[in-house]
């Protein structure tokens, strides 16, 4: 284990988290409230600036939790280790949590496959199929370049990710689980926090995209409750795994694919592979996440900083 046996009081561990939580949101605004700089010119603009206060929150955050938990050494392969960013069992850190996740989206995926063939039927089969393929391949390359100068790609692939599990999950999971919360209660008690970074999406939409009150309460409350199943879905990979990974790229796969699909309207099959996704997710949640795959350890408690106790 990283941390020594000492804990930390749990009153000290919400208070972190919640302040944590809201420097997160708060900072975000840093520029024009405390810093007092012009409106930004441009959306680039301003998305640039909201990248670095992210940015400039996680690191604080890191450093903070850093000092308050009892870690053993300074070296920063245990400190990395302590906030589940890690070498070893690797692939199986990214590979497992993202075939469990896309289970949810197999009502999704199925849409997306009879979409592409009923545009390849349009386009007559047989050699024109082929030549879509190939020039679908092709155009692969300039997307990549033009997704790389979209702020919004960065935003919602790169740096919201990143920044949100750093703080979300690599620091305060660890700081609720030395305080001696239970590990459901960790899972659970994260994704209000988190859900608390996206309140500002209510100003975004009621302000910048001019929505009435009640529509943009509407929109964020979904936002909000998609957030918090996603927050304790994401915990319990981080928890189970020990390996931010997990939580991260699982997150960029939700962030490219959206809500899941359940119905369209004429393809009985997008629902029918919804549900059997469903029933795969379920059946395969704790095979899938099993501690012992994403460690070496062979003492009597073999999984990430000794947090496997699942009663």
């Amino acid at each position: 284990m990283a941390i020594d046996g000492e804990s930390i009081s749990m009153s000290l561990a919400v208070a972190a988290c919640v302040a944590m939580a809201l420097f997160y949101v708060l900072i975000l605004y840093a520029p024009t409230v405390i810093l007092r700089l012009p409106s930004a010119s441009s959306y680039t603009e301003f998305m640039i600036r909201r990248f670095i206060c992210a940015a400039i929150c996680t690191v604080a955050s890191l450093v903070f939790t850093a000092f308050i938990l009892p870690i053993k050494s300074w070296e920063a392969s245990v400190i990395l280790g302590v906030y589940g960013i890690r070498t070893d069992h690797l692939w199986q850190g990214v590979v497992c949590p993202l075939l469990l996740t896309s289970l949810v989206y197999a009502g999704s995926l199925v849409l997306k496959l009879l979409l592409l063939l009923e545009s390849l039927k349009e386009n007559g089969g047989g050699c024109s199929s082929f030549d879509y393929i190939r020039s679908f391949f092709q155009t692969i390359p300039a997307s990549v370049l033009t997704g790389a100068s979209n702020v919004s790609v960065w935003r919602n692939f790169i740096v919201a990710p990143v920044t949100e599990e750093l703080v979300f999950r690599a620091c305060m999971i660890p700081l609720l689980l030395c305080a001696g919360f239970r590990i459901y209660t960790a899972i659970f008690l994260c994704p209000v926090l988190f859900s608390l970074a996206h309140l500002s999406h209510f100003r975004e939409m009621y302000i910048r995209h001019n929505r009435s009150y009640l529509r943009a309460s509407l929109i964020v409350g979904l936002q909000l409750g998609y957030t918090v199943i996603f927050g304790a879905y994401a915990s319990f990979l981080f928890i189970r795994t020990g390996h931010l990974a997990a939580p991260l790229f699982a997150h960029i796969f939700c962030n490219y694919m959206g809500l899941p699909v359940l119905y369209a309207q004429g393809k009985g099959l997008v629902s029918a592979a919804f549900l059997g996704g469903v029933v795969g997710f379920v059946s395969l949640l704790f095979p899938l996440t099993k501690p012992l795959m994403y460690s070496d350890r062979t003492n009597d408690c073999p999984c990430w900083l000794g947090y496997c106790l699942w009663n």
